[in-house]
């Protein structure tokens, strides 16, 4: 099924108070927010600092369902307004921000009353932080791929590393250890990780060349402590949870979402890792079609 949908694409003006600046947010809309019977589905991409290129399948959902699909770059990402000054800068970069971004984002589009969230790795742990606050409007809630602390992604990832060829471990590790990072053998190492962990489509989708950026098993800055499991009660919209069989979101890290939501369901991709979006395009849109359609 096809059809001409309506796409606009604009800028949120948003205030940053810690920085004095007028900033703005970049957004695309697939499909027409004002005619439109369906509640209207925004995206939240991961990173940090990726843009949302590769989020570009859920596109799908507005031609299938004739869902309005939003998708946006965080601040510091894409068209978004940046700050490399920040860079390092873990008291700026943190949920209060982003969520604030998107709250006024809700507002620009005039979508605050009713409305659902899809976030995908990051934007997944910012969905769930954002949820947990109990934001008036919000209808239903997608965590893809996306880890409930970083100390379980950390381990559900050392475990996968363990899993490589000794001698791409060695490279890995080597080049890590000697801050080589940039160095071409550490890169095609890292690409054997990649293409079984995150996206096992060869060659990768455009729109995820367009958005990705470095190394997985590393966090550091204000995403070292990050934890959202004591405040998972405090999600009360109906849930979906979805992982991929061999992503780097590993079960490990996903579970909390699973024991601690009340209203919840996990689904597995098992043809999939990080992306199953593409990876199992037609049915992960059949899934995600189906819970934001059912009443």
């Amino acid at each position: 099924m096809t059809q001409k949908l309506q796409v606009v694409e604009g800028e949120a003006s948003f205030y940053v108070p810690s920085t004095g600046q007028l900033c703005k947010t970049w957004y695309k809309v697939f499909g027409d927010l004002s005619t439109s019977k369906q509640t209207p589905l925004v995206t939240l991409h991961g990173g940090p600092g990726v843009s949302h290129h590769y989020q570009l399948s859920l596109v799908d959902l507005a031609v299938n369902y004739g869902i309005p699909v939003i998708f946006y770059d965080q601040i510091g990402c894409g068209k978004s307004t940046h700050f490399p000054e920040k860079k390092g800068d873990g008291a700026f970069w943190n949920d209060d921000l982003f969520c604030d971004e998107l709250d006024n984002l809700l507002e620009h589009l005039g979508v605050r009353d009713k409305y659902d969230l899809l976030g995908q790795s990051r934007g997944g742990m910012l969905a769930a932080s954002f949820a947990s606050r109990r934001p008036r409007g919000l209808n239903k809630l997608i965590i893809a791929n996306s880890p409930a602390s970083i100390e379980l992604w950390v381990e559900g990832a050392m475990k996968l590393l363990s899993q490589l060829p000794p001698e791409t471990q060695e490279i890995i590790k080597k080049h890590e250890r000697d801050g080589t990072t940039d160095n071409n053998e550490y890169k095609e190492a890292l690409k054997y990780f990649y293409n079984t962990h995150i996206c096992q489509l060869n060659p990768w989708p455009k729109e995820l060349e367009d958005s990705y950026g470095p190394n997985e098993f590393n966090v550091i800055g204000s995403l070292r402590n990050w934890s959202i499991i004591t405040q998972l009660p405090n999600i009360t919209t109906s849930t979906l949870v979805i992982n991929g069989r061999y992503d780097e979101a590993q079960d490990v890290a996903v579970e909390p979402f699973f024991h601690h939501i009340p209203v919840v369901n996990w689904v597995q991709f098992h043809k999939s890792s990080h992306l199953p979006q593409w990876e199992q395009r037609e049915e992960f849109m059949e899934i995600v079609g189906d819970f934001l359609m059912r009443y």
